[in-house]
């Protein structure tokens, strides 16, 4: 994961994929940059997005059931204008079989 990085580069993130839609919840215990996590549905649509602080060990957690979680530096998702309810392409790529 992205835990111990002191770097990420500008569009560089990590995409979690689970097996099957859950409401999955995520922390920062050992990750030392600042990270914004989008969840997201089956369909790639954006359920919700929370900041996380470094070295936190706080939960965020999907609003709902959710297919993905796509972690990138804090911020980038409202410097894009990417909010609840945006869909993203691409994901059906990586779909679990």
């Amino acid at each position: 994961g992205l835990m111990r990085r002191t770097s990420l580069p500008q569009n560089g993130g990590m995409l979690f994929v689970f097996d099957a839609p859950e409401v999955p919840c995520m922390w920062m215990k050992n990750t030392l940059l600042p990270l914004s996590v989008a969840f997201l549905d089956a369909s790639g649509t954006i359920i919700n997005i929370a900041d996380m602080q470094p070295l936190s060990e706080d939960t965020h957690c999907a609003a709902r059931t959710a297919l993905y979680a796509l972690e990138m530096k804090q911020g980038w998702f409202a410097e894009r204008g990417i909010r609840a309810g945006t869909k993203l392409r691409g994901l059906e790529k990586v779909a679990p079989r």
